[in-house]
């Protein structure tokens, strides 16, 4: 009797290995556990994952393309960090695109995302009301969540994705603006109850960017005033 032939280990697409490496090395930038920097050795990265390295590589060339790694001569790969001009820049697109985000995704806003985004802003009004244990990072990672809940609804599917874009960017800070301007958490959660009460009384569109742009300009210019950086153009 012959014995049967033991089926072949599926093989996983190239394209879902490149993704895995994507989706980890974008992980571990953004938490913080590869820092400004480091460098990426893409055979070690490869390893880790137990795939090749021209994965690896496709994965370092869509996050270079992102912005959240760099490559350096005699170092190749590394993650990147940014300046306070980057970060200028970055936060004035943000102001517009995200601005134009929220005002499109307005609309769709229902009560449950309302609700939602209200206790979001609870947990951040907590958070100010105890300066003692003010922690800027956590503070940060709730904003984001905030915002989320009101740009995530955007039709547009490419100005979405320059809003993730931006954030990503800010990310890539492994820090917060909120450690540098810390009595902007205070103002910023106001702001958003105003912005709030904009769309829940489906206030026009242009209203609601225009309070968008300037709820993120105004941590801009905050923190530009802080660090003593001055714009080459006006703010927005």
């Amino acid at each position: 009797m012959t014995a049967p032939t033991r089926a072949a280990a599926p093989t996983v697409p190239a394209a879902s290995k490149s993704q895995l490496a994507y989706e980890w090395l974008h992980e571990q930038i953004v938490s913080g556990s590869l820092t400004p920097g480091a460098r990426l050795v893409l055979a070690q990265v490869a390893s880790e994952l137990d795939i090749s390295v021209v994965p690896v590589r496709e994965a370092v060339r869509r996050l270079e393309a992102e912005g959240l790694v760099t490559f350096e001569k005699n170092v190749g790969a590394t993650v990147a960090g940014i300046d306070p001009i980057e970060y200028l820049y970055t936060m004035q697109t943000l102001s517009l695109v995200e601005g134009a985000a929220t005002a499109l995704s307005a609309p769709a806003v229902g009560r449950s995302d309302l609700a939602a985004a209200r206790e979001v802003n609870a947990r951040m009004r907590s958070m100010v009301d105890d300066e003692q244990h003010f922690d800027p990072v956590r503070f940060t990672q709730l904003n984001h969540e905030f915002h989320s809940v009101l740009f995530e609804h955007c039709p547009n599917p490419h100005i979405l994705d320059l809003v993730h874009r931006g954030w990503n960017r800010l990310t890539a800070l492994r820090g917060s603006t909120f450690s540098f301007v810390p009595e902007r958490a205070g103002e910023s959660v106001a702001e958003h109850e105003e912005l709030l009460l904009l769309i829940e009384r489906g206030a026009p569109t242009a209203e609601i960017e225009l309070a968008a742009r300037r709820h993120r300009s105004a941590t801009l210019d905050a923190y530009l005033a802080s660090s003593h950086v001055h714009p080459s153009f006006p703010s927005l």
